[in-house]
């Protein structure tokens, strides 16, 4: 947020609720989004939340002006369709509304592993050596230990100690599993470094929020040193409860800077505008993005929110400039920031070289 951003822009805070969800879980989504709530009508914002409980969005946002709103956009996907976080963006689009975060062409691409690859590599964007399988018979592949990813998948699903492998007999039960579980298998070199959060936001103008870490000190394995899908909801697991985000990360200035440039490049590679959130591992001096995550979770107690504080953001001011940053593209609200001469600035944050104050706090997306 900064001193020129609106605080009076409505706001249409649209998230899904599943109704096939367990009852705890949807209790725990709608206390984040009155937490969401409550912060962006804390620094001014008149919201308006609206609940997204059936595949049908129109009829969701029916009693709603586009021209009126800007839409937060928090709807992960549409009940009961699987892998619709792209379709409610194109669904925005069609019914004229303007969305924070990712359009729907980005959000294809995050969601397709092998296009992200390709987008990296025309921007020369450091990633880890890869490669893309469809089947088990004939798969050659020479680096280890590597890992296999679902290419089609995120938040870590069919991501497990099993998928870092160290020989070929590994590789192949690893590939027949996801191949047949998941679809086509993305085998990358599993690069054994440190692992960050950089959350990136702005459009003209990218800015790198202070890094987080994440610590995997009580792992001697290599193939426990990944962030799996039980370290992000199983609670009560061993890496749930072991894995530690140490923020700010404990980097050198040279560390924070190869950090934050190669987390620049990966958000400006895909196109994402307002903010996304980089995963990267770093090791002898180069930093490997693993993974780009436009639409990254924005509750409070996600790495998002968390690295925006310790760059002295709060939880409302980093809403409020994902409506701002989203009220440059549309067509009333655009022209008054544009009459009114308001720059797109950079956020306040931290240095990234901050090596002290290191505090820690449980890993969540």
């Amino acid at each position: 947020m900064t001193a020129d951003d609106r605080t009076d822009l409505p706001v249409l805070l649209l998230h899904n609720i599943d109704p096939e969800w367990p009852e705890e879980d949807a209790k725990y989504a709608r206390k984040q989004v009155l937490e969401a709530v409550r912060a962006l009508r804390g620094v001014g914002h008149p919201v308006t939340s609206v609940t997204v409980r059936q595949p049908e969005l129109r009829r969701a946002l029916r009693r709603y002006a586009p021209e009126e709103f800007i839409v937060l956009n928090w709807c992960e996907g549409l009940p009961g369709v699987d892998r619709s976080e792209p379709l409610v963006a194109r669904q925005l689009e069609e019914m004229g509304f303007t969305f924070t975060g990712a359009s729907s062409r980005v959000l294809e691409l995050s969601c397709d592993k092998a296009r992200s690859r390709e987008a990296m590599l025309r921007a020369h964007v450091p990633i880890p050596e890869g490669q893309v399988f469809d089947k088990v018979d004939g798969a050659k592949w020479e680096r280890y230990p590597a890992i296999v990813k679902p290419i089609f998948e995120h938040s870590s699903i069919g991501i497990s100690a099993e998928s870092v492998v160290k020989n070929r007999g590994q590789l192949r039960a690893q590939l027949a599993h996801v191949l047949e579980d998941y679809g086509p298998a993305l085998v990358e070199e599993f690069i054994d470094g440190r692992e960050f959060r950089v959350g990136v936001w702005g459009n003209r103008k990218p800015a790198a929020l202070p890094p987080g870490e994440m610590d995997f000190r009580e792992f001697p394995e290599v193939r426990d040193r990944l962030c799996s899908y039980d370290a992000k909801f199983t609670p009560g697991s061993e890496h749930y409860e072991q894995i530690i985000f140490r923020l700010p990360a404990p980097v050198t200035r040279i560390e924070g800077r190869l950090l934050e440039r190669a987390a620049v490049g990966a958000h400006k590679a895909v196109g994402s505008p307002d903010y996304t959130r980089i995963d990267l591992r770093l090791r002898a001096g180069v930093c490997y993005v693993l993974d780009v995550n436009p639409n990254a979770d924005i509750s409070a107690d996600a790495s998002m929110a968390l690295c925006a504080q310790a760059g002295g953001i709060p939880y409302g001011a980093m809403l409020s400039r994902y409506i701002n940053l989203a009220a440059t593209r549309h067509p009333r609200f655009a022209h008054q920031r544009r009459a009114a001469s308001v720059p797109d600035r950079r956020p306040v944050q931290l240095p990234l070289g901050l090596a002290e104050a290191t505090s820690a706090v449980g890993l969540r997306d």
